[in-house]
């Protein structure tokens, strides 16, 4: 049946999107031309859990998973938080703008997910979970280096609401998303 390169993310509403673009913009004005490569607004999403290449015919137990998972947690509220870097400033390689508020909810919806991956083959990750929206990536490793994103960043809410198994196809423009699966966080 074939592949999909696949993740689990969170939808983010259209003023957090263009509030989020707009930090980028500023951003981008304090650094030399063309060092990062910055998410288009349509493209911004929280990302749960990547899975990279999945088995179409995984995701009817995957989506399942997400159904369960979903039923088990209530929809809850986090909030634009401070931006910064990964790995850190002194060679920066992705930038983005954290979240807080409700931080437990959001780390136990996240190990949760982990264990419903488990079985499915996609072992829990032994990684720290930093819950994070990417902004941007730095095209050049090393091009920029000791770098702090300074950024007013509006307190905006964003709704976790809904687990989106999306499918994520690379083109040369950007990424095209497309939504294999909605499950909405609550609903037994």
């Amino acid at each position: 049946m074939g592949t999909i390169r696949a993740f689990i993310a969170v939808d983010l509403p259209a003023a957090v999107k263009m509030a989020l673009a707009g930090i980028a913009a500023d951003l981008d004005r304090t650094l030399s031309p063309g060092a990062v490569r910055w998410v288009r607004p349509e493209a911004m999403h929280l990302t749960l859990r990547f899975l990279g290449d999945t088995d179409v015919e995984r995701l009817p137990a995957i989506s399942s998973g997400l159904d369960e998972i979903a039923a088990a947690h209530r929809p809850f509220e986090m909030r634009l938080g401070r931006p910064g870097c990964f790995p850190g400033t002194r060679r920066p390689r992705v930038i983005w703008v954290g979240l807080a508020g409700n931080e437990p909810q959001l780390l136990d919806l996240k190990a949760g997910l982990d264990r419903a991956l488990a079985p499915l083959g996609w072992p829990v990750e032994d990684k720290t979970f930093h819950p994070h929206l990417t902004l941007g990536r730095v095209k050049e490793e090393g091009r920029l280096r000791d770098y702090s994103p300074e950024a007013v960043v509006p307190p905006l809410v964003v709704p976790v609401a809904t687990l989106l198994l999306i499918e994520s196809d690379l083109r040369p423009q950007g990424p095209r998303y497309t939504v294999r699966h909605s499950a909405a966080l609550g609903q037994a």
